[in-house]
């Protein structure tokens, strides 16, 4: 690839960190043998460490290795690599066509509605002669849906609904010689229908594929060779061989081999540990250095992460469309208007008082307010920056008491990162020091190692060349640098090689640290901690006092660093649940939605997942694991905690937008109720009431979205 190849500014970059890109291809979509092909061609290149590609998001993640290069050119000649890849066919019709035809169906119900309105008003206020056959025709298509679902409702679920209400006021207002009425009324109707429509999720719950979870395929010693098969063709006692930078592909003992395994995807803890042999490892499970042999005992759909996939797929599945109030509303209501006209049609012998009463129903205001206040509350919320997947999740957002955080990656920044460097009296300085570590440490994938090499560099030191070294995983290493013999590691290694620390191990502070040593003498330590989120703290005090919300930390990380994130949040330790595996995570998630609380989890991993599923609002980031976002019912696209709060404003915004248009359409439609129960009511005033009190509420709910445009001019 040309240098001019190289610098080519990619336009398809959804997110790019060091180490890692995400890329936006609309070819996913479009062909199974595309993402094959790419996979393929992505995984055989020297820079790539790994590759997550989701077709239903059309996004390719890639982890990658600079080689020497910088981040920006690897980053464009990853970009180019994935243009190299021509589509062979199109095997899958686009999701977007049918999204489009889903679209032309919602608007198809009003075009007959419509038709006869336009019918009605003309042969009421114009000349133009349109047969009084044809707009009757109109009409009679125009309520047939109506009187369908009417019909059903009393001859075969044997009850009153809306639906009948509805048919007799147009058949009443049709008896009377009146069209343009019920044509309008049904127009408003089936546009109160769409927006309702439009608020429902608009895709299914889409899981991550398997094989892209736990790596599609395993190096494997068969007849004293070395083979890489499909991970789900491993047999059940196989040795499997797992490589530096490669993901465990299935569930086992290590026999052999000693490793740094980085298991934050399946249980979030943030530290990797040392697997060796007689450990236990899971597929999904990360290695970071080191070589293992593993004795497969799950492989596939019986592996932790399968079971954790199965999980999600059971978790219950609500109906994700705005709850529909007027229905209820309408059961209530029917019977006594019902009664009511029918009085007054006795008593007075009019029909057009007794129209007027059944069009009075208070129920298609709500119809038409209710969905608009959702749609309008997910275009607000979108402007800031998060995608609400429906109108069901801002009315449970409204109510939620209790929100539990993962830690790691949610909480915290999920990478871990110096906080201090502490010298003995007398030694060397701190840059000196940190220039050792980062000098002997350079290159290492160790999360620890990387952390020192990105502070050192946001110091501008300058890292020496390194002679022969050794690295003892999980222990530490020894580096020849600028003729010195540099010891960085644990206080265990640093004891083994003779190095005495002073009592330095002692840390009150509770922060992890690596030791360092030159030419045989304890010189200092560095201190590191996967650090909160810049607005971490900011969002939990607001929780806590503005929304008096109950915080709760979940995480698959050792007890004690949740403790510190806990207390350094003002989260009762009671409220910290630590060391917890996904099925626990849901476990705990459903115990407090049981106890009575409206729970929302906020979660970025394949971990959090079968949480996520289980609470009544799952939250995550754009940039979290595909499953996690996928299943979360608001994802924050600019990965900041902050829009969350933002969201939450826009819901209780929301309910109280519905009090308010709940006042609007049914005062009015009292008192017009009342003049027409009495001294009696036009029918068209009574629509013109009952109709303007719909159209109010409407723009109520729409006000918000407004009132946000004329703020952001």
């Amino acid at each position: 690839m040309t240098e001019t190849l190289l610098q080519q500014q990619p336009s398809n970059i959804i997110h790019a960190i060091p180490g890692r890109v995400r890329f936006r291809l609309h070819q996913l979509i479009e062909s199974k043998k595309y993402a094959d092909k790419l996979h393929q061609l992505l995984h055989s290149d020297r820079h790539v460490k790994r590759v997550h590609i989701n077709r239903v998001t059309a996004s390719v993640v890639i982890y990658y290795q600079t080689k020497g290069l910088h981040d920006e050119k690897v980053i464009f000649y990853l970009a180019t690599l994935t243009q190299t890849v021509t589509v062979i066919e199109i095997e899958e019709e686009k999701p977007q066509s049918l999204l489009r035809s889903s679209k032309e169906g919602e608007w198809k119900g009003l075009r007959i509605p419509a038709i006869a309105t336009i019918f009605a008003m003309l042969r009421n206020y114009t000349k133009i002669p349109i047969p009084t056959s044809l707009t009757i025709a109109a009409l009679g298509l125009a309520v047939l849906p109506v009187a369908q679902r009417a019909f059903k409702s009393l001859w075969v679920d044997r009850r009153l609904n809306i639906d009948c209400l509805d048919f007799l006021a147009l058949s009443m207002s049709f008896l009377q010689g009146k069209i343009l009425t019920p044509a309008l009324v049904i127009t408003l109707h089936e546009l109160g229908d769409i927006i309702r429509e439009q608020t429902a999720r608009s895709t299914e719950i889409q899981t991550a594929d398997l094989f892209d979870t736990i790596g599609r395929f395993a190096w494997v010693q068969r007849d004293g060779e070395i083979l890489k098969i499909e991970s789900d063709s491993v047999q059940r006692g196989e040795t499997v061989i797992v490589y530096p930078g490669e993901q465990i592909p299935v569930d086992g003992k290590v026999t052999e081999g000693k490793a740094t395994v980085d298991r934050s995807s399946l249980t979030g803890e943030s530290m990797p540990v040392v697997a060796e042999a007689g450990t236990m490892v899971y597929a999904s499970e990360l290695l970071r250095s080191g070589e293992l042999y593993i004795e497969a005992m799950r492989i596939g759909n019986k592996t932790r992460a399968a079971a954790s996939l199965e999980l999600l797929e059971n978790a219950p599945v609500y109906d994700t469309r705005a709850e529909n109030y007027a229905a209820k509303i309408a059961d209530k209501l029917i019977l006594p208007s019902l009664v009511l006209a029918g009085i007054v049609l006795t008593t007075t012998g009019d029909p057009a008082r007794a129209a007027s009463i059944l069009t009075l129903d208070f129920v298609t205001g709500i119809r038409v307010s209710m969905p608009t206040a959702f749609l309008g509350a997910l275009n607000h919320t979108t402007r800031h920056g998060v995608v609400v997947r429906s109108g069901r999740t801002i009315e449970q957002l409204a109510e939620i008491d209790t929100i539990v955080f993962d830690k790691t990656g949610t909480l915290t920044q999920g990478d871990l990162a110096v906080v201090g460097v502490q010298t003995v009296d007398g030694g060397i300085s701190q840059e000196k020091l940190l220039q050792l570590a980062a000098s002997a440490e350079q290159r290492l994938t160790h999360p620890v190692a990387e952390a020192i090499a990105n502070y050192a560099q946001k110091q501008q030191i300058q890292i020496l060349p390194r002679g022969q070294w050794d690295y003892k995983v999980g222990l530490g290493l020894t580096a020849e640098i600028d003729g010195q013999q540099v010891l960085v590691g644990s206080a265990k290694f640093l004891k083994i090689e003779g190095i005495d620390l002073n009592g330095s191990q002692d840390r009150p502070n509770g922060l992890s640290v690596v030791y360092v040593a030159c030419n045989g003498k304890f010189m200092g330590a560095i201190e590191y901690a996967d650090p909160l989120r810049p607005e971490t703290s900011f969002l939990i005090r607001q929780l806590q006092h503005k929304y008096a919300m109950e915080i709760h930390i979940l995480t698959g990380d050792n007890e004690q660093r949740a403790i510190e994130v806990a207390k350094q949040l003002n989260i009762p330790l009671s409220q910290v649940h630590a060391e917890a595996f996904p099925e626990t995570k849901a476990a705990i998630v459903r115990d407090l939605h049981r106890s009575g609380k409206t729970v929302a989890m906020v979660g970025d991993g394949l971990n959090d997942s079968v949480a996520l599923a289980y609470a009544d609002v799952s939250v995550s980031f754009e940039d979290g694991s595909d499953v996690a976002r996928e299943t979360a019912d608001v994802v924050l696209m600019n990965n900041d905690l902050t829009s969350f709060l933002e969201t939450i404003s826009i819901a209780q915004q929301t309910k109280k937008i519905i009090e308010e248009n709940t006042v609007l359409v049914v005062g009015p439609n009292i008192v017009a109720l009342g003049l027409a129960s009495t001294v009696g009511l036009n029918p068209l005033l009574a629509t013109v009431v009952h109709n303007g009190s719909a159209i109010a509420a409407g723009l109520n709910s729409l006000y918000p979205l407004v009132q946000h445009q004329l703020e952001t001019k």
